[in-house]
């Protein structure tokens, strides 16, 4: 996508510890904003728990209009709370509302290992060199979004819970070629992941995966894995991997494995995006992939990394600024070099707080802007 210099980002941060590490990608993508004269408009917007206590509604509508009409939406965490709400905000107004009213079908997880974070890895040094992989996670099929789903009594008494794994061949169809063309921007290889030996629509998912690379993709490398091998491979081998393509159940779980390869879930950014609307827009939800973490709510604890990483993906998928994406990307690899620590990845009890970290990250950036 091309650069604008009219841009319109909605800052959403949630519940628990994402309003605190947002608020540091924040400031990083303002910073970027003003040392490059980009005219970006910021619109905050409240959603989750407090919101429901203000407005009676998770989603209320201000935030859902920032959220639709801007080019981008910058996210924190939500859930993690025991706060009782009505059954049917969690069909109107849960993070799948969210992904399925952006129309945002794709997740796209980096996962990159960093020699400064080896020690709080808990994965040796030897298998850590060199990695560099991306999850491509589909987003509104799968077993999250199947129907029927819903606990039901039985004549007994028993109590049933239903859940459906779905997938038509037009979703494995759009997300597979996303795939593929993210890896040949890469190194062009791709393995595809299911559970095909046990289930009929992973089997749907080999067979149309497999159809789109031989039809469009050949020069592009692609194996499959079944999913419970590849959780083995990630912690054995996570380097033997360039592009992993995967549903949005075993995408949401491997991930969240694979961020031990980089020290915490702290560490981790996340893209959601759309298909191309007309005017060369597209839904886009940047996310850190943590959750929200309550217990260490409002004690300054959190690793903003995530959510700084994040800005650095909305630079380069949304707001067509790949240098300066870079430049965060070396921003946050040259404060932990220089031993920038949240409790996450400390060893030992030397760390410093979330603000502290966004500081290192802001100065380091500051000086490769200019």
């Amino acid at each position: 996508m091309t650069r604008s210099d009219n841009r319109s980002i909605a800052v959403v941060g949630g519940d628990g510890v994402g309003p605190e590490v947002t608020a540091q990608g924040r400031r990083i993508l303002a910073l970027v904003a003003e040392k490059r004269s980009l005219g970006v408009k910021l619109t905050d917007g409240d959603y989750g728990i407090e919101a429901y206590e203000k407005r009676g509604r998770m989603w209320p509508e201000p935030t859902r209009v920032a959220m639709a009409e801007a080019d981008a939406v910058l996210f924190g965490a939500i859930g993690g709370t025991s706060y009782p709400l009505p059954s049917e905000l969690h069909k109107t107004d849960s993070l799948l509302a969210v992904r399925r009213s952006l129309g945002v079908f794709v997740n796209l997880r980096p996962i990159r290992t960093l020699p400064a974070l080896y020690e709080a890895s808990s994965l040796k040094p030897r298998v850590l060199e060199g990695v560099d992989l991306i999850i491509v996670r589909e987003l509104l099929g799968g077993i999250y979004f199947g129907e029927p789903r819903g606990v039901e009594t039985l004549p007994g008494g028993e109590r049933r819970g239903v859940n459906t794994h779905v997938y038509t061949s037009s979703q494995i169809q759009r997300i597979a070629r996303f795939a593929f063309d993210i890896s040949r921007t890469r190194k062009g290889r791709v393995c595809s992941v299911a559970k095909e030996n046990v289930m009929e629509a992973g089997q749907l998912w080999r067979e149309e995966v497999q159809a789109i690379h031989d039809a469009q993709y050949p020069d592009v490398e692609l194996t499959h894995m079944l999913v419970d091998n590849c959780a083995m491979q990630l912690v054995r081998a996570p380097a033997q991997f360039d592009v992993l393509l995967t549903d949005n159940l075993f995408g949401d779980i491997l991930s969240d494995s694979a961020a031990m390869i980089t020290g915490s879930l702290g560490m981790l950014p996340s893209a959601s995006l759309g298909g191309v609307r007309e005017g060369g827009r597209r839904g886009a939800l940047y996310e850190p992939v943590h959750g929200s973490a309550p217990d260490i709510a409002g004690r300054g604890l959190a690793n903003p990394i995530g959510s700084i990483l994040s800005v650095a993906m909305m630079l380069r998928f949304s707001l067509g600024m790949p240098q300066e994406a870079d430049l965060v990307e070396r921003a946050v690899s040259e404060a932990l070099e220089s031993g920038a620590r949240t409790i996450d990845i400390a060893i030992g009890s030397n760390h410093i707080s979330t603000v502290e970290m966004g500081d290192a990250v802001a100065s380091k950036l500051a000086s490769l802007l200019n």
